[in-house]
């Protein structure tokens, strides 16, 4: 998954993010949000940026309401970094390609 922003839903959260066999973050976002959609434009700098060390997946709230509560998602953008198959850190709102990679680096 380097590279690019892999789409996920309720059936394939586990499998792409929990499961995955380094780095991954989760990016919570909703169509109808303006935060969401420049999320979507760093989101995707960040997979080419760190292409290969971190699976970076959005899961749209909306196409996949089983997921969020799980995870205590209650705005979008929420950002979860899990290791291991764990949450290590949470982000909530929006956020420059700065503040993202900083916070990326520091939790990696």
């Amino acid at each position: 998954m380097s590279g690019t922003v892999v789409q996920v839903t309720d059936a394939t959260f586990d499998a792409t993010v929990v499961k995955a066999s380094g780095p991954a973050l989760a990016s919570f976002l909703a169509e109808w949000s303006a935060p969401s959609k420049q999320a979507q434009q760093v989101l995707a700098q960040i997979a080419a940026e760190f292409g290969g060390r971190l699976t970076v997946a959005n899961h749209d709230i909306d196409n996949g309401p089983a997921t969020p509560p799980k995870y205590n998602v209650n705005a979008v953008p929420t950002h979860l970094l899990f290791k291991n198959g764990k949450v290590v850190a949470t982000r909530v709102g929006p956020f420059s390609k700065g503040q993202l990679t900083e916070w990326l680096n520091s939790n990696i």
